[in-house]
């Protein structure tokens, strides 16, 4: 069979919007809107990063900034390298975690409203974190698997007591919003039994925020995310299972149920270890996937973008909140909150609008 044969039948199963390229004997199909949308994404988030490292309550030309990168000798290299530097590579990398997180969940919940911190993950690292805080168990080298471990049963509290015999999107949210009101209590509940300084700390660490973060942090958080690189490559290609209704898996063979479980894990796990670097930056995880989505129109959502997404955001909040009431640095978690809010009262409200002009339930 010829090489344009085989093109011109590849062409005809092609979904819409796709392109086939071709590496070697290697083939795969690239989404081109999602291509062009990470492209611009991508230098979007250079641009900020690069006004990031250059603003502050000393401003560093960026020729100074690209010497201290490149390693060359320049002044700035205290001020671009050990201060702004791995604040800067942190809530990039924060960001990310966040937005593939979010993206995850979202798509096993296959509900826009379905994000870390509406269903109670966030709210669950924050309790065994701060709760550990509190009491003293350990410093603050360890809190990050606190708020791992707290994400984790959190989770599990939400899956256990929304399956009935399946995973109904509604109940889902619904059960996590209950779970993040009553953790959110036991957070409070921990605060207010510990000394003045422990509390501030508490509070501040709960309200997401980069301030006083460094490599120390940044370090940990890379080496993790590197590690889960190959589970979200697997993430990406399994979330056009996890789609499926339970009828068409069970017909096509599919594993559904393993499937959702697998992406719900590592969406969770992946919430969790940016809270446990930056504390529970709020509405990242909403943000970032339906914003990406609705610039690529893909049936899934996509991974890079939301990644790429959820980076862009907490650089580019924490950016202001640096900046608005310097030398005070304002929690970057503040900036996001104040954006996302808005963006959750419009869901809600198109998503009543949509089911009252269907008259579904959903």
């Amino acid at each position: 069979m010829t090489a344009s044969l085989i093109e011109s039948r590849a062409a005809a199963v092609r979904p819409g919007g796709y392109a086939l390229v071709r590496r070697g004997r290697a083939s795969f199909l690239v989404h081109r809107r999602a291509a062009i949308a990470s492209c611009v994404l991508a230098v979007l988030t250079a641009a900020v990063c690069l006004a990031y490292l250059c603003l502050g309550e000393r401003y560093v030309a960026p020729d100074e900034v690209l010497n201290t990168l490149t390693g060359q000798p320049s002044t700035a290299d205290f001020v671009v390298g050990e201060l702004r530097l791995p604040r800067l590579v942190l809530g990039l990398m924060v960001g990310a975690a966040f937005g593939v997180g979010g993206a995850l969940i979202q798509t096993v919940a296959r509900n826009p409203l379905a994000s870390p911190d509406i269903i109670g993950v966030s709210q669950g690292a924050s309790a065994l974190t701060i709760g550990a805080l509190t009491f003293g168990v350990g410093s603050f080298s360890v809190l990050p698997y606190f708020s791992v471990a707290g994400g984790m049963i959190a989770a599990a509290l939400v899956y256990f007591f929304a399956w009935r015999g399946g995973l109904h999107a509604a109940r889902f949210v619904l059960i996590g919003i209950g779970v993040a009101i009553a953790l959110r209590s036991v957070v409070h509940l921990f605060i207010t039994k510990g000394d003045y300084l422990v509390a501030h700390q508490a509070q501040v660490w709960i309200t997401g925020s980069l301030n006083g973060r460094g490599w120390d942090e940044a370090a940990p958080l890379g080496w993790t995310l590197l590690a889960l690189t190959p589970c979200v490559v697997w993430a990406a290609r399994a979330q056009r299972n996890a789609a499926f209704d339970d009828d068409t898996a069970t017909a096509l063979g599919v594993p559904l149920q393993r499937t959702r479980l697998g992406l719900a894990l590592l969406g969770v796990f992946l919430a969790s270890v940016a809270t446990g670097a930056a504390g529970p930056v709020d509405f990242v995880a909403l943000l970032a996937p339906q914003i990406a989505r609705r610039l690529t129109r893909t049936a899934q959502i996509p991974l890079l973008c939301s990644a790429l997404l959820g980076a862009l955001i907490v650089v580019a909040a924490d950016l202001p909140a640096r900046l608005l009431f310097a030398p005070v640095e304002l929690p970057v978690g503040v900036l996001t909150a104040a954006v996302g809010a808005p963006y959750l009262i419009w869901l809600i409200v198109k998503d009543r609008s949509v089911r009252g002009s269907t008259g579904g339930v959903a």
